[in-house]
């Protein structure tokens, strides 16, 4: 994912988690914040220890990134958004954790109306 599209500052996690707008379901939770001056959205994610070892972390993350890269299309521009895994991802493979991720952030509309998935 490229680097515009990244949230890494903490101070850029802390805005975001202060506007307390959040949706979730068992694997994952999604705090968003519009950002209307902005021309693409941003993306930051965290992944407890709690889910397991470094390798097991990054693949959660990896999974999460590939999923996004290939709705990127279809989310909505001018957002900013965390997402934050729950202990079941650490179990799911690659299509589970999209599907999952696709089912979420439909409830957080942040997926456009207009587009089938």
């Amino acid at each position: 994912m490229k680097k515009r599209f990244r949230i890494k500052k903490n101070e850029d996690f802390q805005e975001i988690f202060r506007k307390k707008k959040s949706v979730a379901n068992r694997q994952f939770v999604i705090y968003i914040l519009d950002k209307p001056e902005q021309k693409h959205f941003r993306v930051g994610l965290s992944v407890s220890k709690k889910l397991g070892n470094a390798v097991t972390r990054n693949r959660i993350k990896r999974y999460i990134r590939e999923a996004i890269k290939e709705l990127k299309e279809d989310l909505y521009e001018n957002k900013d958004f965390l997402v934050i895994a729950r202990h079941p991802v650490s179990d799911m493979d690659f299509h589970e954790v999209k599907k999952s991720l696709l089912h979420v952030m439909k409830i957080a509309k942040l997926i456009k109306a207009n587009r089938e998935l």
